[in-house]
């Protein structure tokens, strides 16, 4: 295990800890790329929510019409087997969000914020942030180490 501090980090609260190895830099890497994906995946759920929130208004309007047209039938049935419905058994999506927010979501990102102070003393994407000088031209318009005015380490 090889323990490279990058030259120039892009501030103190991205630089590596002494002490840090490259492969649990990159492992730390991982887990935050993990979390990332997680939270698209809350967000994916958010709008499954909204959707099923809207269609579900939007059956109002089905029904109304279906009803107007002479369809009763039709239209007591949309009402009664769709309108309100649960998309899980016993769960609305608010339900399903309240869950997954609780659980799964709460629990991976302890996970992954204890893994960083326990290795990385709090410090978030070392990895991003050695690649990011890795990959940068210094000396070049939108290659600068930070922000100007911003203090370096």
């Amino acid at each position: 295990m090889t323990q490279q501090q990058p030259q120039n980090p892009v501030d103190a609260a991205h630089a590596r800890p002494d002490g840090i190895d490259d492969t649990t830099v990159e492992a730390l890497g991982q887990l935050s790329k993990a979390l990332e994906t997680i939270h698209r995946v809350r967000g994916h759920f958010y709008s499954a929510h909204q959707l099923i929130g809207t269609a579900d208004f939007t059956l109002d309007k089905a029904v109304q019409l279906l009803r107007e047209a002479g369809h009763e039938a039709l239209a007591d049935r949309v009402e009664t087997e769709l309108l309100g419905r649960n998309v899980l058994p016993g769960r609305w999506t608010f339900q399903i969000m309240e869950e997954f927010d609780d659980g799964y979501y709460a629990a991976f990102q302890e996970v992954e914020r204890a893994a960083r102070d326990e290795l990385a003393g709090g410090r978030r994407h070392l990895f991003e942030a050695e690649l990011k000088q890795k990959r940068r031209t210094p000396g070049m318009p939108g290659h600068e180490i930070r922000p100007e005015g911003e203090d370096a380490v």
